[in-house]
């Protein structure tokens, strides 16, 4: 994947909650572009905790993901409410 295709996703306005899958079948969710940052072969992901309910959360640790390993980016479509 190549930086740019990333950043886009995160510069969308309004901004749309993406999921990554890499190659090896882990899968990421951004809910925030504040917690992501990408570089030129990397993106820096912070894991906010489970249920933090402020709006940007403080990420619980971070990830290293290789564009490279970057096999899909798929938006996050919010469940149907009945």
């Amino acid at each position: 994947m190549r930086p740019d295709d990333l950043q886009d996703y995160l510069h969308k306005r309004p901004f749309q909650p993406f999921r990554l899958t890499l190659t090896d079948g882990r899968t990421y969710e951004v809910h925030h572009p504040e917690l992501a940052m990408v570089g030129r072969s990397t993106v820096a992901l912070g894991l906010p905790r489970a249920g933090d309910p402020r709006p940007v959360p403080v990420y619980d640790h971070l990830v290293t993901i290789s564009l490279l390993q970057i096999m899909q980016i798929e938006p996050i479509v919010p469940a149907a409410t009945s």
